[in-house]
């Protein structure tokens, strides 16, 4: 019997990406919050993403009453103090679109140069059940931000975010090719491996 897996977000772009890792191990039934209508995430109110992520595998691992997959992850620059980090999603605005959260870093950005346009995404997973936290996992893709959007793959900051010894944004590479070499690709990785070599409920 297949054991069944919730990946803890209803964000569509995320649950593509995590399921194109997992579908590797067929003994897994991979669902996503998109199943699970009544279930009410909790707030957000870590100071990291991994202690948010904690709270979101925690909470709906006791909640559902299964195996979860916790995601949080955003982009992190320096030279803003670490803005936008935990609040990559709603940086200009709690509602606010991928394309409203690019408009406010590159404003807040205007007239940095060089190295203070370093930035890295940073993604950490949590694999975890009803009873405890099985294992916390960190990601990060280190690149820089460019001036101005290009191309219309991916989601966040991906138009922005060139990745070290690359010349194209994540918004204009293929998605395979994304998915080999990203922060959450790197989480995934390890949590994949780790899923093969100790299945989840054994």
């Amino acid at each position: 019997m297949n054991k069944t897996l919730v990946i803890a977000s209803r964000n569509g772009h995320k649950i593509r990406e995590i399921r194109s890792f997992l579908r590797v191990l067929p003994q897994y039934d991979i669902y996503s919050l998109l199943d699970f209508p009544n279930y009410t995430p909790p707030e957000e109110c870590g100071s990291t993403f991994e202690e948010n992520a904690l709270l979101k595998a925690t909470h709906a691992a006791q909640a559902l009453g299964k195996w979860v997959l916790s995601d949080d992850s955003g982009l992190v620059v320096p030279a803003l103090s670490g803005a936008p980090g935990i609040h990559s999603a709603r940086y200009a605005g709690e509602e606010a679109s991928d394309k409203e959260n690019q408009k406010k870093l590159l404003l807040d950005m205007e007239g940095l140069e060089g190295i203070r346009r370093s930035a890295y995404l940073e993604c950490c997973l949590v694999l975890a059940n009803p009873e405890q936290v099985v294992k916390v996992i960190q990601g990060i893709c280190e690149g820089e931000i460019v001036d101005k959007p290009h191309g219309s793959n991916g989601f966040g900051y991906d138009s922005l975010f060139v990745k070290h010894d690359y010349k194209k944004t994540f918004g204009q590479i293929e998605e395979s090719i994304k998915n080999q070499i990203s922060h959450r690709a790197k989480a995934l990785e390890k949590i994949r491996l780790s899923m093969e070599l100790n299945p989840i409920g054994s």
